[in-house]
């Protein structure tokens, strides 16, 4: 049997004016505050995209879906996910599992975990017991500890068909 191991990383910086998406849920940041980037800048599920495409050998989720492609410009990430799970299907693996955790000084995720999961899991066609999403905050400690943003670490087991 084959596996695979990929670990991805992202980082978006807070800001005004912008909806705050983590797995596909759209929160409410005590500040008002969302994350800044070319799609929906949902860092949790950038992350897991990287993982996945890591695990392959196949580069990082900027080289599928450019930030400086129209195209792309306020994307929905879970259906980018959906195409990277696509095409790590089409070279011959399945998914085995994720996991991940969101390194956030706020607001609270814990109430949004089994949904971020679900919507997860949904999108690249797992149980939501086969998707990890943990919740950190940094101590105050670094960026994301100063909530200048958020980050979010992801691992992604796969198996050859």
């Amino acid at each position: 049997m084959q596996l695979r191991i990929g670990n991805g990383y992202d980082i978006h910086r807070l800001v005004p004016g912008r909806p705050l998406i983590l797995g596909g849920q759209r929160l409410l940041h005590p500040d008002g505050l969302g994350l800044d980037g070319h799609s929906d800048a949902d860092v949790l599920v950038h992350a897991i995209m990287d993982a996945l495409l890591g695990a392959l050998s196949l580069g990082d989720i900027g080289l599928y879906f450019p930030p400086d492609d129209p195209k792309w410009l306020g994307a929905d990430s879970l259906l980018l996910l959906e195409q990277v799970a696509s095409l790590v299907r089409s070279r011959g693996w399945q998914v085995v599992n994720v996991d991940s955790v969101v390194v956030a000084e706020r607001p609270k995720l814990k109430p949004h975990i089994e949904a971020m999961r679900a919507a997860i899991a949904a999108r690249i066609g797992l149980d939501p017991d086969q998707v990890g999403v943990k919740a950190t905050t940094n101590e105050k400690l670094g960026p994301t500890g100063r909530e200048e943003g958020i980050a979010c670490h992801a691992v992604a087991l796969l198996q050859q068909l």
